[in-house]
């Protein structure tokens, strides 16, 4: 058993802490013959890296991908696809000074308690600098799905309690909070900076659709399609919920208002509605899949705060260095990625079952 793997078919295994030399990911059990290069990749690390706007972390990484075996001639041979990025500027000395102290909101205290010696710079594993990982190996399964006409995107559908009431996807990477409603990202990104200049952080909810997908996908009972996408989902740091389809919302209707009535076109099955998601008995039903993600404020701020020490003596801290002021804009590409990898596991488990 590894604690740092993910899947059963499709599998992936990250490495690598935020201030360490290099962070990194192995992909195994994806098929030979996929045309994959680093560009397909990089893509996709593009909109999860640091400083891309005012509303996110100012810290300079390129996170230029280096794919170190796997891919030959620009195709998967599949054997396991090693993927390694260099940490360039980390700023370690940020850290030396709140090195003894539990930073609240974040994993210090747990991680001390349970293994007893703890990387302080960034977090170490804990740090959000392993989901780039994450997205490395997602761009390998995004781009697999979409040769199967599955198509994954995600958009910010709230922050700080302003939500985007349109869904325009063409807009979600033209404006800096990754808003499908450009009213609304103007507000979302005034919220966002409003909290910066005050040393705090917003939260909010990202949204994640998944079109394309046939039916059959998921397993009934231990292995179903929204378990999995919730366990995937929720392992991204930050997520404090999942929600599938209408989610908490099915609690305010009647069966005869959630139920998804079905009915024939053009020797289809197709549903009136969707509040279950795309999935049914934890399988998908080939409506589309919708999850979405409730992402707590960064818990690095410089507002000072009251914690406890090493010693267990109460003292004050606050965080200084380079944070997000909202997790959200740089969240979607990582949950895209989960999303993917899940759909990307099921799809093989299918295809292996029907033989």
């Amino acid at each position: 058993m590894s604690f740092n793997t993910f899947g059963k078919i499709f599998t992936f295994t990250t490495f690598g802490e935020s201030h360490g030399p290099a962070i990194g990911v192995v992909v195994d059990g994806c098929p030979a013959g996929l045309a994959i290069s680093e560009s397909d990749i990089q893509k996709e690390l593009d909109r999860r890296r640091p400083g891309q706007s005012e509303v996110t972390s100012p810290r300079g990484e390129a996170d230029k991908v280096q794919i170190l075996s796997g891919i030959f001639e620009g195709k998967t041979t599949g054997s396991p696809v090693a993927m390694l990025i260099f940490n360039e500027d980390v700023r370690s000395k940020d850290y030396s000074k709140i090195k003894d102290l539990f930073r609240p909101g974040h994993a210090d205290y747990t991680y001390s308690e349970k293994f007893g010696h703890r990387d302080y710079r960034g977090g170490g594993r804990s740090s959000a600098r392993e989901t780039a990982m994450r997205v490395a190996a997602g761009a390998i399964a995004k781009k697999y799905l979409a040769q199967k006409g599955i198509s994954i995107n995600g958009f910010t559908r709230e922050i700080a309690g302003i939500r985007a009431e349109k869904t325009d996807l063409s807009v979600v990477e033209k404006n800096s909070v990754r808003a499908p409603d450009l009213a609304a990202a103007k507000k979302m990104e005034a919220a966002v900076l409003k909290a910066k200049e005050e040393g705090d952080s917003v939260g909010g909810i990202v949204e994640v659709i998944a079109k394309g997908a046939p039916a059959g996908l998921g397993e009934p009972v231990y292995y179903k399609l929204d378990s999995k996408l919730a366990e995937g989902l929720m392992g991204i740091n930050a997520v404090k919920g999942v929600e599938i389809g209408s989610g908490f919302a099915a609690t305010h209707m009647k069966g005869s208002e959630h139920n998804d009535e079905m009915f024939t076109s053009k020797g289809k099955v197709k549903f009136r509605t969707n509040n279950a998601g795309g999935m049914t008995g934890g399988i998908s039903n080939g409506d589309d899949i919708v999850a979405r993600i409730a992402v707590k404020p960064a818990s690095s701020i410089l507002k000072q705060q009251n914690t406890v020490n090493k010693a267990l003596k109460q003292t004050k801290i606050s965080v200084e260095g380079r944070h997000d002021p909202c997790l959200c804009p740089r969240a979607v590409p990582v949950a895209e990625a989960m999303v993917a990898l899940v759909l990307m596991d099921l799809y093989l488990i299918a295809k292996a079952r029907k033989g």
